[in-house]
């Protein structure tokens, strides 16, 4: 990812619409939660958005950017599997759709890379 001195805010600002999302339109995150996880889709589909947003606003404020893009990085990697389940539940659809699902599960590898760089570019080690 390139070193923007704005990256942090764009990476921000994506986490913060997806969290947002989460409350604004749940049913369709609640599709995407594994049968393996214990409890409630929603209640998991209310932790990842509430998640999201508090790692968007860690990574609005330098003081915790660092802090707040290294666990936006695991973040990405922890929700991997919801998008396994999403391609996997979706492979008997419509193409387009398909094709989103699956489009999905190479587009967290650049989501950690982005954050490493954000991490990195805050200080520190990533």
């Amino acid at each position: 990812m390139p070193r923007s001195p704005r990256s942090p805010l764009l990476l921000a600002g994506l986490l913060a619409t997806m969290g947002v999302a989460h409350f604004a339109a749940p049913r369709s995150f609640d599709a995407t939660i594994p049968r393996a996880l214990p409890g409630e889709p929603r209640t998991w589909t209310y932790a990842s958005g509430a998640v999201e947003l508090a790692l968007a606003a860690g990574l609005a404020l330098p003081r915790t950017r660092r802090t707040a893009a290294l666990a936006g990085a695991a973040f990405f990697v922890g929700v991997f599997p919801a998008n396994v389940k999403m391609a996997v539940d979706w492979r008997h659809r419509p193409a387009p759709q398909k094709a989103a699902a699956l489009g999905r599960l190479p587009l967290q590898i650049p989501l950690v890379l982005w954050a490493r760089s954000v991490a990195k570019n805050a200080g520190g080690r990533a």
